[in-house]
């Protein structure tokens, strides 16, 4: 089974965007037994929902999810995840620090996937939720590939 998480700064808006659109390819694949799929934030006020604004975005997308509360990313998660993706490079950087370093190269950048190195623009700043799902859908075709 492969276990990824997502991570983001509040887990609110580009990190539980990207758990459900994950999860949703990987239920199109039919692939769901094979993938545990999460997310967290690196400085989240915990127990807080989801933004509607990336509601709103996955539903027009017809991307199913679930209510949900942000969390914490934890040191534990670095042993628990096999990829641990961040949104932005704070975030990665924020990881790393989190999780001790990366010694088994498991933290990565969502956007390498798509082939670029570059962050997904926050949705909680820019209210530009459409950008952040485009983004986020290409960044999560290519980890599926890969």
């Amino acid at each position: 089974m492969t276990k990824i998480i997502f991570v983001c700064f509040g887990n609110i808006c580009r990190s539980p965007m990207a758990e459900f659109v994950m999860k949703h390819l990987v239920k199109q694949a039919d692939k769901e037994k094979d993938f545990l799929i999460e997310s967290a934030g690196c400085h989240p006020s915990i127990g807080t929902p989801m933004s509607e604004g990336t509601a709103r975005e996955l539903r027009k997308n017809n991307i199913p999810f679930t209510r949900r509360t942000s969390k914490l990313l934890l040191a534990g998660d670095y042993k628990k995840f096999d990829y641990l993706i961040g949104l932005d490079r704070s975030n990665v950087r924020d990881m790393k620090e989190i999780c001790g370093g990366d010694p088994d190269n498991k933290i990565f950048l969502l956007m390498d996937f798509a082939g670029e190195h570059r962050d997904v623009a926050d949705p909680w700043y820019t209210d530009d939720y459409a950008a952040s799902y485009r983004d986020i859908l290409i960044g999560c075709m290519g980890l599926l590939q890969q």
